[in-house]
């Protein structure tokens, strides 16, 4: 991989309607969406407010933006603090 390309943050945008709004436990697993995958948190969070914005009439239903790199690579963050 060349030196000069990006460094990918991959964050996966999902959502769907919960249990209830003490925890994050959706209704319907086979209901959740999928909205992607992106490179970064910043395409990834304008993704999650699009499709939070046209939920917002259903209290229950939820979006998350989950940190993917975090998952790839659990010591990325201590990495990048030494």
């Amino acid at each position: 991989m060349p030196d000069s390309a990006p460094q990918q943050l991959l964050h996966l945008v999902i959502g769907g309607e919960l249990t209830d709004l003490e925890h994050t436990t959706f209704k319907d697993l086979d209901q959740v969406d999928i909205v992607g995958v992106y490179p970064n948190y910043a395409s990834a969070h304008a993704a999650w407010k699009a499709k939070a914005q046209q939920t917002v009439d259903n209290a229950h239903m939820r979006y998350f933006v989950v940190h993917l790199h975090r998952l790839l690579d659990p010591g990325q963050d201590t990495k990048s603090s030494s």
